[in-house]
């Protein structure tokens, strides 16, 4: 190939000879076809252009039936139909699947050939899955490292199972190696694990390097053993009756036992100045030694106690344990390596508080958060004068922090991390396991001189970073052992990392369940993932199986001791199913009895919204206090009332902009009008339209959805479901007094209506009329009252009823003692006289009115025609009636 790249630089005509020459020299993959590429985009192209030519080929319906007419159209198809029948039976035979595809029977010949494509399409897709995880490391032929006597382990694939190596070879595979045949080591401890449900009690007896004395309870723990209490009942429920028997202090029984010294600890000026790293040793030249019995153990601490600082770390065990096993316990010096069988030598650990304890001894360890607690609870160890090179790592700002980039990083070691997840109960244990614990402890005295170099160097010199690891390191000798202790809500918790909405059944089998489980495994000593993993229970819980199969599907694979108890798994399912079927968050308010209240929505924060504000920061007004009413212009009354009611309450209500209003208190709801409840939905509108897709903290439920018969929640909305009798009684209550107030208030404004109607009444029945006024006061005078003679024309003038009718109302009459009547006499009567013709004084209307026509009135003065009665001063003229008068004369 090179050799052609250089002749293309050069001219065009050799270029062709010599990748000839080339194409010639190398071997083809196939006939045709110089490599896998090439193969590969003819396939794909051939593939291509078939599909196009079976797209082009006439459908199943008429089209088809009729190109099937012509002979020739049907012989083509047939002749086709067996060569590619032909060649699919050559490519299963390729890969060993029956191929017999021809020759079937017409009438199941379709089915049958079916079944057998899909038969090879699994087998040909296996293959290609196996060479696929060949290629990507997983090499399924290689058998791994395993003692003499064990079965081969399963393999795991993962990302955390796969290790890349930097040349560019397969990747390794970490293996779980694991073993189904140890005897358990509870068996042979001599104080048997403590599983009850009781809090953990400390297991020291003996105080080495003390400053405050150990409390009684703790050193008369030899002569609390001979008991009554011990008998058939666990050790620390055993402690706790004779405590409460005996009113001890609980502080001294469950506090640090080690707490003042550590208070009170101080870091010597040497450690905090900067140290000259000490190189290790190789592995091969470092003296080991395993310590499996009490004198090598004694030995052990003696050597310790004399040295100045010394690395620990601890392999753990949980999968076969309810509260886990420390297994074994690697110690390094700068000279020599030290693993400790914790298993055999369990109940003798103790004696290494000597050292352990001793604060002018450094105990380095990586990542002791865990080991702390795991010291104290199995071994009754504590640790006075801990540095931890995992908080130094993080004081540095390196990488990782990580004790395998630890070693990379200051060491130049690749740490062996196949052995990481080994069952580290297995006895003997083998020389690959062996080498990895021992490389834990081996390197970290160097790397404990390298970080706080580092750490001073970092701090330009000054001690206070390496004095802020110190303390931190302190903090973490100081964490106590916390035992697992179930309660009736434990299960919560769990169910909230699950990230999943249960309904009150799935949450009552997830609660039921959780409780088989933990009881289960404190009995047995077992793990709560091995007797039921939590992924499997919340399947359980979310599908509830009707039979016990069901639980067994649900189950893969299938937990041994699930397979024992499924008849009881089975019952607890069925009693989860005779729950009634609610949301979890109005079943957990209505088991402690109140009516569901609703949350207040997590909303973004606004400067001027009011609705995130305390009831408390709002003005608080007493309803004496408030001058109108708030509410919408024209609102209704809250409380119905009866028609004279609404008649004598005014118009108090303010106008007021209510489209930003606050929605009312679930205390109002009952009292609201259909009008405010139209409001209400109308303003709710206005909301988030996406908060049903919110998480279901606060679930939020469309209101039309409640009132829709044929939804869901219709029967969840339904307010007497979720209430309780007393309240339902209650709220009735408080609404027939609300009526009953309504009307009696209602009964008292009409009584006092009727009482101002009558008082009204009997005053104007003193009161008398103009006409009886002046029939009075005629009788008083003793004489009628003489007319005077009026010319022709005149009239007298008449009230008319109208007034009449209206004067009383407005104003009252005068006493009839003031009243006096008109002196005519002095009433100028000749304007109306007719200077002309004086021929006859006799009253003639038409002539009267004919000339009161043409009779001119002076300016200045009104004229008083109409005033009297209408019957003289009737108009011949502009008679409605549409005749004439024709009055006889006298």
């Amino acid at each position: 190939m090179n050799s052609s790249k250089t002749n293309n630089s050069t001219n065009s005509g050799t270029q062709d000879s010599n990748s000839d020459a080339n194409d010639e020299e190398k071997p083809e993959l196939c006939p045709g076809f110089k490599d896998v590429d090439a193969f590969v985009k003819y396939g794909l192209g051939a593939v291509l252009s078939a599909t196009k030519a079976s797209a082009s080929l006439p459908q199943a319906g008429d089209e088809f039936d009729f190109y099937r007419s012509f002979p020739g159209f049907q012989e083509f198809c047939e002749s086709q139909g067996d060569k590619l029948l032909h060649c699919m039976s050559q490519i299963m035979q390729h890969h060993g699947c029956r191929s017999h595809m021809r020759d079937r029977n017409k009438l199941t010949g379709l089915e049958e050939r079916f079944d057998l494509v899909v038969d090879s399409n699994d087998v040909i897709l296996e293959r290609a899955g196996i060479l696929l995880d060949e290629a990507d490391g997983v090499n399924r032929s290689q058998q791994p490292v395993m003692p003499a006597g064990f079965q081969p382990p399963k393999i795991v694939v993962s990302s955390w199972n796969r290790k890349s190596s930097g040349s560019g070879s397969r990747s390794e595979t970490f293996r779980l190696l694991h073993a189904k045949n140890v005897a358990r080591p509870q068996l042979k401890f001599k104080e048997k694990v403590d599983n009850s449900n009781t809090p953990f009690v400390p297991k020291i007896f003996i105080k080495p390097n003390a400053i405050k004395p150990l409390p009684s309870y703790f050193t008369n723990k030899q002569i609390r053993k001979e008991r009554p209490e011990d008998l058939d009942v666990p050790a620390a429920l055993a402690d706790f009756i004779h405590q409460q028997r005996t009113q001890e202090h609980v502080e001294d029984m469950f506090a640090h036992p080690y707490q003042y010294e550590l208070d009170h600890l101080t870091i010597p000026e040497g450690l905090l100045s900067k140290p000259e790293p000490q190189m290790y040793k190789p592995m091969a030249e470092t003296k080991f030694s395993l310590i499996d019995s009490l004198e090598d153990l004694v030995a052990l601490n003696e050597k310790l106690s004399r040295l100045s600082e010394f690395a620990v770390d601890l392999e753990h065990h949980s999968y076969r344990s309810f509260l886990g096993l420390t297994c074994l316990m690697q110690i390094s010096t700068r000279e020599e390596d030290f693993i400790i069988d914790t298993l055999e030598l369990r109940s003798e650990m103790y004696i290494l508080n000597e050292a352990f304890t001793d604060p002018t001894i450094v105990k380095v360890f990586h990542g002791a958060d865990s080991d702390i607690e795991w010291l104290q609870r199995d071994l009754g160890l504590y640790v006075v004068n801990l540095f931890d090179t995992h908080q130094a790592s993080r004081a540095l700002n390196l990488a990782r922090h990580s004790l395998d980039h630890l070693l990379k990083h200051f060491c130049s070691v690749d740490s062996d991390k196949r052995y990481q997840l080994a069952d580290w109960r297995i006895r003997p244990l083998p020389d690959e396991m062996v080498q990895y614990a021992r490389t834990d402890t081996h390197y970290l005295l160097y790397i404990y001189d390298c970080v706080r170099a580092q750490l001073l160097d970092f701090n330009h010199g000054q001690p206070g970073l390496l004095q802020s690891v110190w303390n931190k390191s302190k903090d973490i000798s100081l964490k106590k052992y916390v035992k697992p202790i179930f309660t009736e809500e434990s299960y919560l918790e769990l169910q909230r990392k699950q990230k999943k909405s249960f309904n009150t059944q799935q949450l009552t089998a997830f609660r039921l369940l959780f409780a088989w489980r933990d009881k289960l495994a404190r009995q047995e000593d077992e793990s709560t993932g091995y007797v039921l993993p939590t992924h499997m229970m919340s399947k359980i819980s979310e599908e509830l199986p009707k039979e016990p199969q069901g639980i067994i599907a649900c189950c893969n694979p299938v937990p041994p001791l699930v397979r024992q108890q499924v008849n009881e798994l089975h019952l607890l399912v069925q009693q989860a199913r005779e729950m009634p079927l609610l949301k979890a968050e109005i079943a957990a308010q209505k088991k402690k009895g109140l009516t569901p209240i609703k949350k207040p929505e997590v909303t973004l924060f606004g400067p001027h919204d009011t609705s995130r504000v305390s009831e408390s920061e709002l003005p608080h007004f007493s309803p004496d206090e408030l001058p109108v009413k708030q509410g919408m212009l024209f609102s209704e009354d809250e409380h119905k009332m009866d028609v004279d009611v609404q008649k004598m309450s005014g118009l108090i209500a303010p106008a007021k902009i209510t489209l930003f209003e606050e929605l009312e208190t679930k205390n109002d709801e009952e009292s609201l009008s259909v009008t405010h409840m139209k409001a209400r939905r109308i303003i709710e509108s206005f909301e988030n339209p996406f908060r049903m897709y919110l998480p279901s903290s606060d679930v939020h439920v469309n209101k039309n959805a409640k009132f829709d018969p044929s939804s869901k929640i219709f029967e969840i909305s339904k307010r007497w479901k979720l209430q309780s009798i007393e309240q339902q009684q209650k709220e009735l209550e408080a609404k027939r007094k609300a009526k009953e107030e309504a009307k009696e208030q209602a009964k008292k404004v009409a009584e006092e209506r009727k009482k101002t109607k009558q008082s009204y009444q009997e005053s104007l029945q003193n009161v008398a009329t103009v006409r009886q006024q002046a029939a009075e006061s005629a009788k008083c005078v003793g004489k009628k009252r003489e007319r005077v003679a009026s010319e022709v024309g005149e009239s007298t003038p008449k009230p008319s009823k109208k007034l009449m009718k209206e004067k009383p109302q407005k104003t009252e009459p005068p006493p009839q003692d003031s009243f006096t009547p008109f002196d005519y006499s002095q009433s100028d009567l000749k304007v109306f006289a007719d200077s002309k013709s004086k021929e006859s004084t006799q009253f003639d209307p038409n002539r009267q009115a004919h000339d009161f026509k043409k009779k001119k009135i002076p300016k200045g003065q009104k004229s008083n025609f109409g005033a009297g009665n209408r019957s003289m001063s009737y108009m011949a003229e502009k008679s409605e009636r549409g005749f004439r008068h024709n009055w006889p004369k006298r």
